[in-house]
C-alpha cells in the first residue's frame, strides 16, 4: 500500500482520538480509503512514525485512568491501638515493589497453638467512605499495572505514609488466627495495631526459610496445613506459567516469574487472612464484599499444562456480594479479599467496614454496599483488561525483536482441527491448525507481528 501523506495537526488529532477509542468515525481514514476502526488508526499512526511501537492505547480505550491521583492525604488520626512492635513482622514482595501493604508474623501460644498475624496497611484510616479519596479510588477500581508504568489507585503520598516497613513503625489493621497443628482455627480476631515491619524480597525470604530461620519455618508449616484442609474441601490449585513483562521506548523484556516456595507461603497466609476477616464479619453481622464462587462445572484430573488449562476453564467467575457464601475454588465456606487495600478498591471497602465496627461507627448497609461493589467491579474489569492487552502488546514487541528464535509450545486444548498452544516462556497462547494431541510439545517460530491487531503468525 502507498504510504499516506503527512497528516496535519487537526487530522493527526482526529486519528489519534480514534486510535485511543475516543470517537466512532474518522474523516481522515475515509479519505485515505482505510477502515474506520481504532486498529486501522493505530496502524496508520505507526506507519507515519507519529506513534512509536512502545505506545499502547488500551488503557485509554477502556477508560482506565492513566495519571496518578494528586488528592491531598490526611494524617493518621490519634487513636488507641494494640502495640505489637515487640513482634517482628515481614512484608515479603517481588523485588522493586513500591506499595507494601501486607506483612506476616507468628506468635507461639499455650496448648500447641500458633497465632498467625497478617498485618495490613490501615488505609481506611486515611480514606473515609465517600470522601474525595474514596470516590477517586472507586472510579479506578484498582491500581493499573502496565509494563511501562504503574498508575496507583490511591496517591503516591498515601502509599508513602501508610506502606508497611517504610517507617520504623506503622499503623495497621491486623487479622489474627489461632491455629492448631492441623491448621484448624480455634479463634480469629481483627484489631487496630501498631507494628514493626521488615521488608524482604521473595528470594531473601526463601533463603531464610532454607536456613531454618523463624518465623519462616513456622509460616511454611501453617501454609501447608492450610492448603491441605482447603484441598480436602475441594479447593483447586492451578499452576500455569507466569511472566514479568517490562517495557520502555527501547524495547520490551519478558522473563519467567520465579516461584520459590515462599511465594506460595505468603499467598496461603493472605488466603487465611481473607478467611479470618470473613469469619469475623459474619460473626458480627458486618456487611462486606464477600467473594463467592460456584462449584466447577466438571472435574479435570492430571497435572500437565493441558490439565491445568482445562481446570482453569471449569472455574466460574468470582462474584462479590454483601452477604457471605462459599467460594468453591478456594475451598472455603466464606472469604473476602482483604490484604491489598492500596491496590484493590473492594479490599479497601472491607477495611472501611471493619474499621467502622471496631471504632464504634456504623458500617455501610447492604444495599449501598451492593451499589459500590457494582461500580468497583465494572471499573476494575476495565483496568484488568487494559493490563492484559498492554502485556500482550509488549510481549509481541519482545517476539518481533527475535524473528529467528524457536519457541517451545505445548498443546493445551483442541477443538476439531484447531489447537490452542501455550508458550510457557511467554505465558502466551495462540491458535494453530494442528493434529497434535493435548500435551504435545511443538517447536515453532513467530513472525508477522501485527501490533494494532495484537496478532502474530506461528510457523512450525
Amino acid at each position: 500500500m502507498t504510504t499516506p501523506p503527512e497528516l496535519g495537526a487537526a487530522q493527526r488529532t482526529e486519528v489519534e482520538l480514534l486510535a485511543r477509542g475516543r470517537q466512532d468515525k474518522s474523516r481522515v481514514l475515509r479519505e485515505l480509503g482505510l477502515s474506520e476502526t481504532p486498529e486501522a488508526a493505530h496502524a496508520l499512526l505507526l506507519r507515519l512514525g507519529l506513534w512509536s511501537e512502545a505506545r499502547t492505547p488500551y488503557a485509554d480505550r477502556l477508560r482506565a485512568a492513566t495519571t496518578s491521583s494528586t488528592l491531598p492525604v490526611p494524617p493518621f488520626p490519634a487513636e488507641e491501638r494494640l502495640d505489637l512492635t515487640h513482634l517482628e513482622a515481614f512484608a515479603i514482595d517481588d523485588e522493586g515493589n513500591r506499595d507494601p501493604d501486607d506483612a506476616v508474623c507468628t506468635e507461639t501460644l499455650e496448648g500447641g497453638l500458633t497465632r498467625l498475624w497478617v498485618h495490613v496497611a490501615d488505609v481506611a484510616a486515611l480514606v473515609a467512605p465517600d470522601s474525595p479519596l474514596d470516590l477517586e479510588a472507586r472510579s479506578r477500581g484498582a491500581t493499573l499495572y502496565l509494563p511501562d508504568q504503574t498508575v496507583g489507585m490511591l496517591p503516591d503520598a498515601l502509599v508513602e505514609q501508610a506502606g508497611l516497613g517504610l517507617a520504623p513503625t506503622s499503623p495497621a489493621l491486623s487479622i489474627s488466627l489461632d491455629l492448631d497443628e492441623e491448621g484448624n482455627a480455634e479463634a480469629v480476631d481483627v484489631l487496630l495495631t501498631t507494628v514493626r515491619v521488615t521488608r524482604l524480597t521473595y528470594g531473601e525470604a526463601q533463603r531464610r526459610l532454607e536456613a531454618g530461620d523463624e518465623p519462616f519455618v513456622t509460616l511454611a508449616r501453617l501454609a501447608r496445613a492450610s492448603q491441605a484442609l482447603r484441598e480436602a474441601e475441594g479447593a483447586l490449585t492451578i499452576d500455569l506459567p507466569e511472566v514479568r513483562v517490562k517495557a520502555d521506548e527501547a524495547g520490551a523484556q519478558v522473563t519467567p516469574l520465579p516461584k520459590p516456595p515462599m511465594r506460595f507461603v505468603v499467598q496461603e497466609c493472605m488466603t487465611l487472612a481473607g478467611w479470618g476477616a470473613a469469619i469475623f464479619a459474619d460473626d458480627n453481622g458486618i456487611p462486606l464484599p464477600f467473594a463467592t464462587q460456584d462449584p466447577p462445572r466438571t472435574t479435570v484430573r492430571g497435572d500437565g499444562l493441558g490439565a491445568q488449562w482445562a481446570r482453569r476453564r471449569t472455574l466460574s467467575r468470582t462474584r462479590f456480594q454483601p452477604s457471605p457464601g462459599p467460594h468453591s475454588g478456594m475451598g472455603l465456606d466464606v472469604y473476602v479479599q482483604a490484604t491489598s487495600p492500596m491496590r484493590r478498591y473492594l479490599d479497601l471497602v472491607v477495611h472501611q467496614q471493619l474499621r467502622a465496627f471496631l471504632t464504634g461507627g456504623e458500617p455501610v448497609g447492604g444495599k449501598v454496599l451492593a451499589s459500590h461493589i457494582a461500580q468497583a467491579v465494572l471499573n476494575a474489569d476495565g483496568t484488568r483488561q487494559a493490563e492484559r492487552l498492554s502485556r500482550r502488546h509488549h510481549t509481541l514487541r519482545f517476539v518481533a525483536a527475535q524473528p529467528e528464535r524457536e519457541w517451545e509450545a505445548v498443546v493445551v486444548d483442541r477443538r476439531g482441527p484447531q489447537a490452542t498452544l501455550l508458550i510457557p516462556d511467554l505465558a502466551y497462547d495462540l491458535p494453530l491448525t494442528s493434529s497434535a494431541p493435548v500435551g504435545s510439545v511443538i517447536k515453532l517460530r513467530l513472525s508477522d507481528v501485527n501490533l494494532p491487531a495484537l496478532g502474530v503468525r506461528a510457523k512450525l
